[in-house]
């Protein structure tokens, strides 16, 4: 065909296309009669919202170092060393956790030392060639079993790093030993809410027999590029579609401590790369990215040893104040002993956790609610803050990024911890509010400002003195007022409880 003929059948087809796309019905818009709100990005996947509702949950270190004493073994270990007194006992582990007041747990199943507490087809380094009643035991199965009975949550600890592997450091190590190994932990349940890769990576190590030094490069992209984190989210969430894949995996955060703190200003949208400002977040970053905290219930390290004690009640909930209270979550690490199961001294503790958690943040006073600005159209009001339903919120107009809520009590009360919760799903916004309270509706005083009353996200618990440690002092109200003083757009709450 000619060249120039061939040259004007284009541009008279490419302009028939043209005019045809822009032949459309220009009288249709979008069906949004209810006036919901338009998201503030990034938000949430569906994965991160009930990863987040899990709010409180276990940390389970047992496995070779249990009957090492150590906390991090080099990978030399025999793997008869690992010989528990009586059959693990996983369930009993989440009951002790159940008590506390938490959903669910994860349990440690491979660390560094790259012993695996299941018969895994991947390495000889394994329960397989175990003595006793560790012979041939399967963590990943029982726990998972345990989990679903006890209708808690569970999921899995394996660390990247492999002292013991001869393929560590290598490409054959990824395909032949660290992915496949997660695959198998996601076939133990296509519902577990997290798999949880530590930040440690490399440095010296058996390494089957060569006694060296091995380097995957110490920042976050060397770990993502050597552990192939995008070709692991893809594989893992195959098999267990709610599986956040925690710290490599780039799902959840690290809060940037082991301490059972995060900052009071705490945004969920952080960078996967920066570890600097974990404790906060990055406000306006594209990525939604929530913080974790993990923290240890006892005194001598994360795994069990000889002489430990449990840290207060009172200790334990300070963390909780300081995490789950300033928009975290909090991983609590209650170690089993050699005997495969929980001291005696860890389950009293952690009873008496749950029933200081419920004795004062168990029981809302609120009895009704009003704002100075309700959105139109739709259902947003304000009631929909003390309906017990996370799926109804309360919303102002578009434009309106301040407003107030006042929550009766019905009578005077004491009252020590109001708890807020915004609509994550459409994105967090607030930035900044503060709380009043009245016995008469008419004479406000404002709350203590020692907790920074700046961003909420997915929950933010106030006490009213400020101090997290301890009960907090008392204060005698019937309306608590919850004044939005900032925010990126309209604010979206949809629980304000009180107690």
């Amino acid at each position: 065909m000619n060249r120039k003929l061939f040259l004007a059948i284009a541009i008279a087809a490419s302009s028939l296309t043209a005019n045809a796309q822009l032949d459309i019905d220009d009288t249709q818009t979008i069906d949004n009669t209810d006036n919901r709100p338009a998201p503030v990005h990034p938000v949430p996947s569906e994965r991160q919202l009930l990863w987040n509702e899990t709010e409180f949950y276990a940390f389970f270190h047992y496995g070779m170092n249990t009957y090492t004493d150590k906390e991090w073994g080099d990978g030399s270990e025999s793997e008869t060393l690992f010989a528990p007194t009586k059959t693990p006992n996983p369930e009993q582990w989440l009951s002790a956790a159940k008590a506390a007041g938490m959903k669910g747990g994860i349990a440690v199943v491979k660390h560094h030392d790259g012993f695996c507490l299941w018969p895994t087809q991947t390495t000889t380094h394994s329960t397989a060639k175990s003595s006793g009643y560790g012979n041939n035991v399967n963590i990943p199965q029982l726990f998972a079993s345990a989990a679903q009975q006890l209708d808690m949550k569970y999921g899995f600890y394996i660390s990247p790093w492999d002292r013991n592997s001869s393929l560590y450091g290598t490409q054959d190590y990824i395909d032949q030993v660290f992915i496949p190994q997660c695959e198998e932990l996601a076939q133990y349940g296509s519902d577990q809410f997290e798999m949880w890769f530590d930040g440690a990576n490399g440095g010296s190590g058996y390494y089957g027999g060569q006694n060296t030094t091995i380097s995957i490069g110490s920042s976050y992209i060397d770990r993502v590029l050597y552990y192939d984190a995008a070709n692991l989210r893809d594989r893992i969430h195959r098999l267990a579609p709610n599986c956040v894949l925690w710290g490599v995996g780039g799902e959840a955060r690290w809060i940037g401590n082991e301490e059972g703190y995060a900052n009071a200003t705490n945004w969920s949208t952080d960078s996967r790369n920066d570890e600097n400002n974990n404790e906060q977040g990055t406000e306006d970053y594209w990525l939604w990215n929530p913080g974790e905290s993990d923290v240890c219930a006892t005194d001598k390290g994360w795994f069990w040893h000889s002489g430990e004690t449990v840290k207060s009640a009172e200790q334990l909930f300070t963390y909780y104040m300081q995490t789950v209270g300033r928009n975290a979550t909090l991983i609590l690490n209650i170690p089993p002993d050699k005997t495969g199961e929980l001291p005696s001294a860890t389950v009293n503790r952690m009873t008496e956790l749950g029933n200081l958690l419920r004795s004062r943040l168990g029981t809302d006073l609120a009895v009704s609610a009003t704002a100075s600005a309700t959105r139109s159209g739709g259902s947003y009001n304000a009631s929909n803050l003390i309906d017990n339903d996370k799926d109804t919120y309360w919303a102002t107009d578009d434009g309106a990024t301040t407003a107030n809520v006042t929550i009766d009590l019905g009578s005077t009360k004491t009252v020590r911890y109001v708890m807020l919760q915004e609509y994550i799903r459409l994105g967090q916004r607030v930035q900044g509010f503060s709380i009043q309270y009245s016995t008469d509706g008419n004479t406000w005083r404002t709350a203590s400002s020692s907790e920074a009353m700046t961003t909420i996200g997915y929950k933010r618990i106030i006490p009213l003195n400020g101090s997290v440690s301890g009960l907090a002092s008392g204060y005698q109200a019937r309306y608590i007022r919850v004044n939005i003083t900032e925010s990126k757009a309209c604010p979206l709450l949809h629980t304000i409880a009180v107690y």
